[in-house]
């Protein structure tokens, strides 16, 4: 192999590596909640996805207008959760909550998760997507 083809290889191979570090770390932005706001959900549980990256929950809320609808949450990944006690079975379709979020900057119905109350027992689970993220890139 001549030193151009080396170079070139190599100038390919760190440009493909910085584009990947670049769309790592823009994956992991909490940018698009605003955390100077907290809004509660109350509803049922329509839809728990338990997915890497992130594991997804949708809320069914019956009211008042501008909150009602189906709102995305959005909580760390699985293993996060795993370790935090959670599981795969931790919520079921059906079942009656409160949900704490911060709500999408855009106003769309969707937010980052703070915590969810199963309000037919009063177990309160918390995995603060923000909290966790930091946490693990040596924050505080």
């Amino acid at each position: 192999m001549s030193r151009k083809t080396i170079v070139a290889t190599a100038a390919l191979s760190l440009t493909a590596l910085a584009a990947m570090t670049g769309s790592a770390s823009a994956h992991h932005s909490f940018a698009m909640f605003d955390p100077a706001k907290v809004v509660t959900l109350q509803g049922k549980v329509k839809e728990f996805r338990w997915v890497n990256p992130h594991v997804s929950l949708q809320v069914d809320v019956a009211a008042p207008a501008n909150v009602g609808g189906v709102w995305a949450v959005e909580l760390t990944s699985p293993g996060n959760l795993t370790r935090l006690g959670w599981s795969r079975k931790s919520l079921n379709v059906g079942q009656r909550v409160a949900v704490e979020v911060n709500p999408l900057r855009d106003g769309q119905h969707g937010g980052g998760f703070r915590k969810i109350t199963l309000l037919d027992t009063g177990q309160v689970l918390q995995a603060r997507l923000i909290d966790i993220e930091k946490a693990a890139a040596g924050g505080h």
